[in-house]
């Protein structure tokens, strides 16, 4: 029983997320006991002569009453991550009541209004009415991305976004039509700093990142942007390793190291190509386990497992070669129990959704030098993204600032265009 308990967690552990799932299991109680409310019963209603639209009055009774249960768990939940909050501020987080709970607690940066986000999803999806799916995975996650929103609108600054999957479809370009471009510029004109951190690794090469973003750029001109507000969007290519910054002519300029603070990258060529050897023996070695239709690609400052022309690797395959990667190379540092941007190099191994990509560097380096370069804390930036599982390449950033954890482009925009509502209330 016990071993077969262990074999399952260390299968799944990667797929989970623990502030999530400890939510998920306070959310339980409610509606296992009381979200199917017993109706009174046909004697009863002739012994109080209770009328159909009475007895309909008291189950929308009952069904209020549970909301109100579901809203004072969210509360409450609150109230823990307030306390741990301020036992962080003393510097002693591990002794607070969500850190017991929940031992791999990360930092808040702002207070999560979860309450009131909670109601205001609830009034759209009905999660509290639900009587035979409890709350979910993804509800807790959109609940918490409506929480984070509220809380840093005030004091935004910086937004950063991932790219396949948060800003367009996996491997597909930023289209002219994509309706998330309005809402990006609405940022823009705001004074908000506008950022793109994605795996894709170009170099120094503009125009390929031109290319994949070509229908954004192209929005920017026709909307006539002014040099001030362009000159607030920025691309981070290979994770952390190219800076762009766009121009008055709606083109991406190459900013060189020496322009910007780029101390965080300390790291030299022989040793990147060292630490790249060695992953991509690994990713070798994992093509020969199992048999896999794939090729090795290797860059400058990254190696890659991508599948064959017509081929398609399955999760659990491109999971493994994430995990064997980043297993290998912590032991090579010297370090097989930290964590990916705890040695002395860092790197992110990562499954892409159809490949399986390592990196030297990740997007926590990346956020931090923009935050660096604009002044930005981490109560004031915020970044967007679906990798947030221990084989993605978004968790890292959970580190340097606030994050919201969507799972395509159209959460993106709903998430946008919730953040577009409270930063109009408050100019109004």
């Amino acid at each position: 029983m016990t071993s077969q308990y262990r074999v399952n967690y260390h299968l799944r552990a990667h797929k989970r997320d623990t502030l999530i799932e400890f939510i998920k299991g306070m959310l339980l109680t409610p509606f296992v006991l009381h979200a199917q409310p017993q109706p009174l019963s046909e004697s009863e209603q002739q012994a109080k002569h209770v009328h159909l639209n009475l007895h309909q009055h008291y189950t929308e009774e009952a069904q209020e009453a549970n909301t109100q249960r579901y809203a004072e768990i969210f509360s409450n939940i609150e109230d823990l991550i307030s306390e741990h909050r301020e036992f962080q501020h003393q510097g002693i987080g591990g002794y607070s009541r969500l850190a017991r709970l929940v031992p791999s607690i990360g930092t808040f940066f702002t207070h999560l209004p979860l309450q009131q986000a909670f109601r205001r999803v609830d009034q759209r999806d009905r999660i509290s009415r639900r009587k035979h799916v409890p709350p979910s995975f993804n509800d807790v996650r959109r609940i918490l991305n409506i929480a984070q929103v509220m809380a840093i609108a005030p004091d935004l600054q910086l937004v950063t976004f991932d790219g396949d999957m948060t800003l367009y479809a996996d491997g597909q370009n930023f289209e002219q039509d994509n309706e998330l471009t309005h809402l990006l510029i609405s940022l823009l004109r705001r004074r908000i700093c506008v950022a793109i951190v994605t795996a894709a690794g170009y170099g120094s090469d503009a125009p390929r990142y031109e290319h994949r973003l070509s229908g954004l750029l192209r929005g920017f001109a026709q909307e006539r942007l002014t040099p001030e507000e362009v000159g607030r969007f920025y691309v981070l290519g290979g994770e952390c390793n190219f800076l762009f910054r766009c121009n008055p002519a709606y083109r991406l300029d190459y900013v060189e190291d020496s322009q910007y603070p780029s101390s965080l990258r300390s790291w030299t060529d022989p040793q990147v190509q060292q630490l790249l050897d060695v992953a991509e023996r690994e990713l070798a070695d994992c093509v020969r386990r199992m048999s896999l239709n794939a090729e090795i690609l290797r860059k400058p400052r990254a190696v890659g497992l991508v599948p064959q022309a017509q081929q398609q690797l399955t999760r659990e395959q491109l999971d493994e070669c994430a995990l064997s990667s980043q297993f290998a190379l912590l032991k090579f540092q010297g370090s097989p129990k930290a964590q990916p941007g705890d040695v002395p190099i860092p790197f992110c191994a990562f499954n892409g959704g159809n490949d399986c990509w390592v990196d030297i560097g990740n997007k926590l380096i990346g956020v931090r030098i923009l935050q660096n370069m604009l002044g930005a804390g981490p109560q004031s930036t915020l970044h967007v993204g679906d990798q947030f599982l221990s084989t993605g390449n978004d968790i890292s950033t959970r580190t340097a600032c606030c994050t919201c954890w969507i799972i395509n482009p159209q959460e993106t925009q709903s998430m946008l265009n919730e953040l577009e509502l409270v930063l109009s209330a408050r100019e109004d």
